[in-house]
């Protein structure tokens, strides 16, 4: 698994916080925004581009709120991705949700808070069974 995270300008230092946290963690990082200056529509899409090359990928996007991230994920078709602001919701998305991204905003989660929801997100687990009625619908979708 490949986990790809990006920001834009506003989430950068929050990114560069939860990269090192999950790097320090034995994850694979790969950091498409490094040293780029870009809007939170490219900053995004560079992340899913890349997570839809490999079923296994996940992608963590940072901006100023989150929501600017989650509406452009979920524009691509097969993105399954989930705006988080707690543990719980980004544990819970993978699990129920199969979400293959999740978004987060730098001016509502603190550093502590982002690297345990980066790593509830990470090693979190997609339950299949009743839950792939939903998930079928939302990859219909777009």
């Amino acid at each position: 698994m490949t986990i790809f995270i990006g920001s834009d300008v506003a989430g950068q230092r929050l990114k560069d916080v939860v990269k090192i946290f999950l790097k320090e963690n034995n994850h694979d990082v790969v950091d498409v925004t490094e040293g780029k200056e870009l809007d939170f529509v490219d900053s995004t899409l560079a992340v899913v581009h890349e997570v839809q090359k490999n079923d296994d990928n996940l992608g963590i996007a940072v901006d100023a709120y989150g929501a600017g991230s989650f509406i452009v994920a979920t524009k691509v078709k097969g993105m399954i991705a989930a705006e988080v602001s707690d543990e719980r919701s980004a544990y819970m998305t993978r699990s129920h949700n199969n979400a293959r991204m999740i978004t987060m905003g730098a001016e509502i989660v603190g550093d502590t808070l982002a690297k345990n929801i980066a790593k509830e997100f990470v090693n979190g687990h997609y339950d299949g069974g009743r839950h792939q009625i939903r998930v079928d619908m939302l990859n219909k979708m777009c």
